[in-house]
């Protein structure tokens, strides 16, 4: 990575375990694309003042050669498996990995147009 992988933990202390495994899937990511330009990820903390606590919420943002961004933004809407900042870390990466294999295969032209999907269906034989 050209920058160094920044983390910020956003209403709450910094973890040791989490910057582990952050680091553990932003090695994971470069393995999958090649080279990653600038990761930030920042973790957002629930306030512990609330009874309920609220979800952990991760986003991403990556930029890849070519000033190409990648962002995930996701935030949980009442699914109590986010109070676990692992699970929220996971999750965010899951999304991370997918959007840069979609990245990928619309570089290599290895996406599938409706209009392929039209004429491959028209030129099927109608079935009896």
């Amino acid at each position: 990575m050209e920058t160094s992988l920044k983390i910020s933990f956003q209403g709450g202390d910094t973890s040791e375990a989490l910057r582990q495994m952050i680091a553990e899937h932003v090695d994971a990511l470069e393995r999958l694309h090649g080279r990653l330009t600038a990761c930030h990820v920042a973790i957002k903390v629930p306030d512990k003042r609330h009874r309920t606590g609220g979800p952990f919420v991760a986003h991403i943002h990556m930029t890849l050669p070519g000033g190409i961004d990648i962002n995930v933004d996701h935030t949980p809407q009442d699914d109590g498996r986010f109070s676990s900042p692992q699970f929220a870390v996971n999750d965010a990466f899951r999304r991370a990995k997918r959007l840069i294999k979609e990245h990928v295969h619309r570089q290599r032209g290895e996406v599938k147009t409706l209009r392929e999907r039209i004429e491959r269906t028209l030129d099927r034989p109608p079935e009896p």
